[in-house]
């Protein structure tokens, strides 16, 4: 079947009228808001808020632009399920992210030392590495 997920959640034109209107999957939190949140109480409030609505609501949230351990301890401490960024794994080419779908080796090092990282600090429970 077909997903729906409203991208850039709380800036532009994502409306909350859009969760009564259609039957959302997943909202993604925009960047904007995840940047500063471990360091802006006005960030906090708002990721903090859409989490929770989302819980309410059965949605999913994935949480864009994780850049530091911090914002990803504070993302899961707050329940986001799904998180996307730099800190997971950086942008690659074509032939790697082919070869990567395909489930052949890649050379994904970065994003095992943040996964082995979350293990070993238990906080990899609450999350899922989402592979097609």
């Amino acid at each position: 079947g077909v997903r729906i997920a409203i991208d850039d959640f709380g800036v532009g034109y994502s409306s909350l009228s859009y969760l009564k209107r259609w039957r959302v999957d997943a909202l993604k939190i925009d960047r904007s808001f995840v940047r500063d949140l471990v360091t802006d109480l006005s960030d906090l409030a708002i990721v903090s808020a859409i989490i929770a609505m989302a819980r309410h609501l059965h949605i999913e949230v994935v949480a864009e632009g994780i850049e530091g351990w911090q914002q990803l301890e504070k993302l899961r401490q707050l329940g986001c399920g799904f998180a996307q960024g730099f800190l997971i794994a950086r942008p690659a080419p074509a032939q790697d992210c082919a070869q990567y779908l395909s489930g052949k080796p890649v050379d994904l090092t970065q994003t095992l030392r943040t996964l082995e990282g979350l293990e070993a600090t238990g906080s990899g429970d609450q999350f899922r590495v989402l592979q097609a």
